[in-house]
């Protein structure tokens, strides 16, 4: 369980959020909105031990993530926007060696089953630089595949990507929610899934 109890957020002079609690259960996901500006990635670096909060506290199953350190890390899969797609390595290289960095490395075989499952079949040889952006972008997602991780917290997966792909992506999230994962996200639009979605709106806690 994810526990977030009276958090906030300072960024220079100005409260973006503040006495803001959630509490995320196995087979949930917490959708993250608001306004540009109000703090939706400052909540994920948070939730992730990347970032402390000017006040409150996070638990992971009962207990504070900054006591727990490696630990707490080894159940978290964080995706930030910007990707981390290296463009002189090929998709093939980019997904074995993010999932080697997460501590996770796998066969040749396993990373391009996972880039066919994301529709990047015939591409797991080309150089990330002349991939378009949504190609990109599912070829960091491929993360979510590589790494059996208990947790996913996503900063805007939906970026770039068509409407096949948002299909495919909200599959991988549901399947993971159906085997007692959980996930914390943030995007501008809904996600049509068929978990159980709560949602927090950050412009509500300021």
């Amino acid at each position: 369980m994810l526990e977030a109890s009276n958090l906030e957020c300072v960024r220079g002079e100005k409260s973006l959020f503040r006495d803001l609690s959630f509490r995320l259960e196995a087979g949930a996901c917490l959708m993250v909105q608001g306004a540009n500006g109000s703090g939706k990635t400052s909540l994920l670096r948070m939730l992730c031990g990347l970032s402390q909060p000017a006040a409150g506290e996070i638990r992971w199953n009962g207990e504070p993530i900054r006591k727990l350190a490696e630990d707490y890390r080894g159940e978290l899969l964080y995706c930030g926007h910007a990707g981390a797609v290296k463009d002189d390595l090929t998709a093939l290289e980019n997904a074995r060696i993010g999932a080697t960095l997460a501590g996770a490395p796998v066969d040749e075989e396993a990373a391009r089953s996972a880039l066919r499952q994301l529709g990047l079949k015939g591409r797991e040889d080309l150089p990330a630089r002349v991939l378009s952006a949504g190609q990109k972008r599912r070829v960091a997602l491929t993360r979510l595949l590589l790494e059996k991780r208990k947790l996913w917290v996503l900063d805007e997966p939906l970026t770039a990507l068509d409407k096949a792909a948002v299909a495919n992506l909200c599959g991988m999230i549901d399947a993971h929610l159906s085997g007692g994962g959980m996930a914390v996200l943030t995007s501008h639009q809904e996600l049509p899934l068929a978990g159980r979605v709560a949602h927090l709106r950050l412009d509500c806690w300021s």
